[in-house]
């Protein structure tokens, strides 16, 4: 067998996975989005122009779209393997062009960006699982009761097997979406092929003839048009699960045949039979067939979700990193993937808001109002951030950044204003949503700026105490105290007061930083950087990119080579367990100050966070006034 077997092998297994992964979310669009234009609220007639406008405009967009801005490019702004509107935003920042001020707006856009994506999160669950279930009723009206009942029991199937692994739930949905969009290409040709005349949707003459005959109306229906792309921020989210070649392989091997086949058939039927709008996805199946295809629907549309669920894990672990994002538990599924990962909190969080809007709006179609401009906007931010990467970063000339990138921004724009004449009949729910995520993320990174601020200004400079502990009047007792401290120049609360109360010191004495890069690994040569101060105090500064997990005792270890060689049964560890009190003092509104309050009382501890055995740590209160 020859050395490149084993690599495509991983290979094939990565592009099995990707299909049950990252493009659940776009390979179930066809059961609503051609649905949504000519039966939805702003429904347009299905004459043959029409039809044949709106199958180019699908074609294109997804040409376009998907394919040459995120499938070719976007995938290209790989923040060392990992992707991601929040790895593409640390990626511009690092840039030092901007300036303070460019480096805000920056980092305001990812985290805007970043918010939005929640709340598509949210939407997808719930409108992949209904239209696929209310194939049901296309058979027969006997099962509208159960139509709801029915998605709820399945949703909360899939957020129960979600804590087994991305990668256990990706290998077994895969073969599951290899057959879908096989299926979906069948039933495609077999009803093109019958009507023919619909290949010349390929010429994009028809869009704009569509645009130019129906004036505004054709302009709104652009709005459901775009469902057909959602789930293309999903595949840049899920690439540091699976890299950007299996990606690549899957979405040109299968997914793009299979869906642009699928989307000419329906397209086809409407040509033959107009009155097949109402649901022309299912009308493509024989009568014999409908059974089998809301059964594998249902299968895809649970797979659908898993892109989003999986794109939701990483951002949550990104933001936590970078400081916007309280600490919370993660659970690594795989001992050989560091992207394979579940989060309790955000998969129960889901859950409710995703039964919440199936209960709250009942059916897809209302779903659909809401669906999209969420999506939009984080496409708009996503090529914003990409135009400053491609000219800050990689250094492209500004006439290639404009010819290039620019087109794709005022593609994503023209959605964005047809999506906005949705937001009163549903899209305020996502962009809610995403106000609330958006609020939550930067009141967590003021509160953390505000109460480093206020632990400084009560600190001793660490000079003046290392001066009266020389005099020797401190008793020192045997073996090495770490002090977990976010400024490296005071001397920490937790060892004066544990100074204060037990009167003494350790022979050694460790002030511990922990430092999270804008990267999202760092190198092991570059993990840990010990100073010796002076009288057995040292001071540590641990360094993690935003994809790493923290592992304060294995990286102490990492400092034998620099003179400190730590004993893990000898070594005590002080935290600090802050109590705040919300005061008028300048700093945040005390609306957010209370809620930074209670954001802090509920994330996860420092020890289970930073990974320190319990039996090694103690805990000092101190009561701060922010």
């Amino acid at each position: 067998m020859s050395s490149s077997t084993p690599a495509r092998n991983g290979l094939a297994a990565l592009t099995i996975g990707a299909l049950g992964v990252v493009y659940g979310d776009i390979g179930t669009s066809p059961l609503y989005a051609l649905r949504e234009c000519f039966s939805g609220p702003h429904a347009i007639a299905a004459t043959p122009d029409n039809v044949l406008g709106v199958i180019s405009l699908i074609f294109w967009s997804l040409i376009i779209v998907v394919t040459l801005k995120y499938v070719v490019l976007v995938l290209r702004a790989d923040n060392r393997g990992e992707g991601g509107i929040l790895a593409l935003m640390a990626l511009v920042a690092e840039n030092r062009q901007h300036g303070q001020r460019g480096r805000w707006l920056v980092i305001g856009l990812g985290l805007f960006g970043a918010a939005l994506f929640y709340g598509d999160g949210m939407i997808t669950p719930a409108i992949s699982v209904l239209s696929a279930v209310e194939g049901l009723k296309t058979a027969t009206p006997l099962f509208d009761p159960y139509v709801v009942p029915i998605t709820l029991l399945i949703l909360i199937g899939l957020f129960v097997v979600q804590s087994h692994g991305t990668a256990r739930v990706g290998i077994s949905f895969g073969p599951v979406m290899c057959l879908w969009f096989v299926v979906l290409g069948v039933l495609g040709i077999v009803q093109a092929v019958q009507t023919p005349q619909v290949f010349a949707a390929l010429w994009p003459v028809h869009a704009v003839r569509f645009f130019a005959e129906n004036g505004w109306h054709g302009f709104i229906v652009l709005g459901a048009v775009f469902l057909c792309l959602t789930g293309g921020e999903a595949l840049y989210a899920d690439m540091g699960h699976f890299g950007a070649r299996p990606i690549r392989l899957a979405w040109f091997g299968l997914v793009l045949p299979g869906i642009v086949l699928n989307y000419f058939g329906q397209g086809a039927l409407l040509l033959a039979m107009p009155a097949a709008a109402d649901n022309p996805f299912y009308l493509l199946a024989p009568g014999w067939a409908l059974y089998p295809l809301v059964a594998l629907s249902t299968l895809a549309t649970v797979i659908a979700s898993q892109a989003v669920i999986s794109g939701v894990y990483s951002l949550t672990r990104q933001a936590v990193q970078l400081g916007y994002c309280p600490r919370v538990t993660v659970i690594h599924t795989s001992a050989d993937e560091m992207g394979q990962i579940y989060i309790p909190s955000v998969n129960w969080g889901l859950l409710v808001a995703v039964l919440g809007l199936v209960v709250g709006f009942g059916s897809s179609s209302a779903l659909a109002a809401a669906y999209g401009i969420a999506v939009t906007i984080t496409m708009v931010i996503t090529a914003l951030l990409l135009l400053l990467l491609a000219h800050r970063v990689w250094n492209w000339p500004r006439a290639v950044c404009v010819l290039l990138i620019v087109p794709f921004l005022l593609i994503d724009l023209a959605f964005f204003g047809a999506n906005a004449l949705k937001i009163g009949q549903g899209g305020w729910f996502p962009l809610v949503a995403g106000a609330g995520v958006y609020i939550l993320m930067t009141t967590w990174q003021r509160g953390r700026e505000l109460l480093a601020t206020r632990m400084h200004e009560g600190s001793l400079p660490l000079t003046a105490f290392l001066a009266d502990v020389e005099d020797g009047s401190v008793l020192r007792v045997p073996g090495t105290a770490v002090f977990l401290t976010s400024d490296p120049d005071g001397v920490p609360h937790t060892l004066l007061h544990n100074l204060k109360h037990n009167k003494v010191l350790h022979e050694r004495v460790v002030l511990l930083t922990v430092l999270v890069e804008e990267v999202p690994r760092v190198d092991e040569a570059d993990r840990v950087r010990v100073d010796v101060i002076g009288n057995s105090f040292f001071r540590v500064a641990v360094r993690y990119g935003f994809m790493e997990e923290p592992d304060v005792p294995l990286a102490l270890g990492l400092c034998r080579p620099y003179g400190l060689d730590l004993e893990p049964m000898d070594t005590t560890y002080f935290l600090g367990r802050e109590t705040l009190i919300s005061t008028t003092r300048p700093g945040m509104a005390r609306w957010r100050e209370r809620l930074f309050v209670n954001l802090s009382r509920n994330a996860a501890r420092a020890m289970d966070f930073f990974r320190i055995p319990p039996n090694r740590v103690v805990e000092l209160g101190t009561q701060i006034e922010l």
